[in-house]
């Protein structure tokens, strides 16, 4: 019996590589910081093709184009031939009558090196994007590197990496092979080679079990100065909090973490924070921040990812579950996607002890303050359907703001429904458990199913009031439910470019300051022509000195309303920063400043109510 296994064994190996499409990426033999890649393609059921690669992947919500770093693409028949092509876009090759095509080769650019040039295209966000350094790092977001074939996506693909013998691939993939010069992983299909991303480097990795988990955390680190040990403890200590919220929402036996830490003389890239996977997410940070400010970010931004394996990653709607990467459908419910497990990666926290209950008031009050630089009349669902157009893509980071409040209030409305009962988290493991991985919802049929695991039909009524309509949350009436009241104290007038200065950035390479696209500028910033993506390089002459910030914010505090100044910025001009003066008349601004605290006496009710909605006891 065990000659005939493994007879049937090495019969089944052959032929599921006689109908996969093998995919060879070449980390050895780079040129230029491109790397090739090579497919070769089992019998074509169709003379015309189209071969893809896509326009946006899903966890993001931008049109990235992945298409635009590919050069030199040929097509070849069984005999070698070149075939001729059609380039329909930057994604899209047409070919007609190649019925014998059998392999596809082409170069591939980093988008790292893209990044900070905007001219033509919006930059690719870091965490979905390439790194390609020749004996340094090679960051592969595999959607970034391997196309597909119309009606093929579903074949699978054994993806073989050549790689320096002294590189390790940090993934959550297995290898298939001992070999020190190459790596082979099977993939069922193209859906799961682009959820397995890989990051190749000198080994710096650890392993370990953290709440039943396997895990393996890779750094790369530009100049040694943190190494992956250095978060082990802090690591392992936020996912056994995760594991234990979520409970048997999660079944994670292993999850794989990328950590690209920027700097040195690498990439100049702006797109920090992480993107998710099944079981991996891919993480970009600056290795400039100190140790307590990445571990703290592991806990915000990997838990965030982390609680995606929930949703949307394994309860979603068709639109997600039947991706289309050529020209993808956008689902309605980024306030659950996005929202919601934002929520959760601030919400376990608090119930598991790694923040205290002021901390977590002062968050959700940041998101309070951050959501009111965006639309607060748009419904967002029609946002999040449309994310993807120019009039909707600029309210899109709302949802980690208004989408996690949206959630919490939601939160709040269960359990006063339930007499503390039911939240939040108890309907999403409902959900759960109703649909899954394998058993997408209807994206118009979202808030009838969430009654149907609630039952409770007046959720509805919040559903089409404040997430598909136009009304405004009320978040003081819902968190006053819960013990907790807003006050308002105006500032003295202030002088400066943005509403919020908390909003103001750094840019280590140009000494400058930088703001959020979403940042609303001052009246004074309004009068003066200054525009959101302008880096501040002087002010009155005075340059900043990151070293003596404070001299820097005390000479803003002199400037007196009329006061003429002198604002000199670096404005992006094609490929080049022209440097620019602006003058005006200083204007200065108050802002009301709103803050949450509890309520020095909550009634009994309001007392148990947040009892339950910060510990989630019942």
């Amino acid at each position: 019996m065990k000659k005939i296994a493994l007879s049937l064994g090495i019969l089944a190996t052959v032929l599921v590589n006689a109908q996969s499409i093998k995919t060879n990426i070449d980390l050895v033999n780079v040129k230029d910081d491109k790397v090739a890649v090579t497919m070769e393609f089992p019998k074509m059921k169709s003379g015309d093709i189209k071969f893809h690669f896509p326009k946006t992947v899903p966890g993001t919500y931008s049109v990235d184009d992945y298409g635009r770093f590919i050069e030199g693409i040929k097509f070849f028949d069984n005999k070698g031939k070149e075939l001729t092509f059609t380039k329909v876009n930057d994604n899209t090759y047409a070919l007609k009558n190649a019925q014998n095509l059998t392999k596809v080769t082409y170069l591939v650019n980093d988008s790292f090196d893209d990044e900070m040039d905007t001219s033509k295209h919006k930059a690719v966000f870091s965490p979905s994007g390439t790194d390609i350094e020749q004996g340094k790092v090679y960051m592969i977001n595999t959607h970034g590197f391997i196309g597909y074939i119309d009606n093929m996506q579903d074949v699978p693909y054994q993806l073989v990496i050549q790689k320096p013998t002294d590189f390790y691939g940090t993934t959550a993939l297995v290898d298939q092979d001992k070999s020190e010069s190459t790596d082979t992983y099977v993939l069922a299909n193209y859906a799961k080679v682009t959820d397995s991303p890989l990051m190749y480097t000198k080994p710096d990795y650890i392993t370990f079990n953290a709440g039943g988990m396997d895990l393996v955390l890779g750094v790369y680190s530009p100049t040694g100065k943190y190494k992956a040990a250095d978060f082990k403890d802090n690591l392992e200590k936020m996912v056994v909090a995760q594991k234990k919220f979520l409970g048997d929402m999660n079944t994670n036996k292993k999850y794989a973490i990328l950590l690209y830490l920027s700097g040195g003389d690498g990439p100049q890239i702006k797109g920090f924070g992480a993107l998710e996977h099944h079981e991996s997410t891919s993480v970009v940070l600056p290795e400039m921040m100190p140790k307590d400010a990445i571990d703290k970010a592991i806990t915000d931004v990997v838990s965030h990812e982390f609680f995606h394996t929930v949703n949307p990653l394994k309860t979603h709607s068709e639109e997600i579950h039947n991706f289309d990467y050529a020209d993808p459908k956008m689902s309605q419910h980024l306030w659950m996607y996005e929202g919601g497990t934002e929520y959760f990666a601030n919400l376990f926290q608090i119930q598991e002890g790694l923040i205290d209950k002021n901390e977590f008031l002062k968050r959700i009050n940041e998101k309070i303050t951050n959501s009111k630089n965006y639309d607060d009349t748009m419904p967002f669902t029609v946002m999040s359907k449309n994310v993807l157009l120019d009039q909707y893509k600029d309210q899109y980071r709302n949802v980690y703001e208004k989408g996690t409040l949206l959630a919490m209030c939601l939160d709040i409305e269960l359990r006063k429904l339930s007499n503390g009962e039911m939240g939040y988290r108890d309907m999403i493991r409902k959900l759960s458990q109703r649909f899954g991985e394998n058993k997408p919802f209807k994206d118009d049929k979202l808030i009838d199913e969430l009654v149907t695991v609630t039952g409770y039909p007046q959720i509805k009524d919040f559903y089409n009031k404040y997430i598909a309509g136009s009304q405004p949350t009320p978040y003081a009436e819902y968190l006053s439910q819960v013990g907790v009241e807003i006050s308002k104290q105006e500032t003295p007038p202030i002088f400066w470019l943005i509403k919020d200065p908390n909003q103001t950035g750094y840019n280590e390479k140009n000494n400058t300051f930088v703001f959020d696209e979403s940042s609303a500028l001052s009246p004074f910033s309004k009068s003066i022509g200054f525009k959101i993506t302008d880096e501040v390089l002087a002010l009155d002459g005075k340059t900043i000195d990151i070293k003596n910030v404070p001299a820097f914010i005390n000479y803003s505090k002199t400037i007196k309303d009329g006061q003429n100044v002198t604002v000199t910025v670096l404005r992006k001009n094609g490929d080049k920063m022209d440097k620019i003066d602006l003058k005006g008349k200083a204007i200065l601004d108050k802002l009301t400043m709103e803050t949450l605290q509890y309520k020095a006496n909550p009634t009994a009710a309001e007392k148990k109510l947040q009892d339950q909605w910060l510990t989630g006891k019942k």
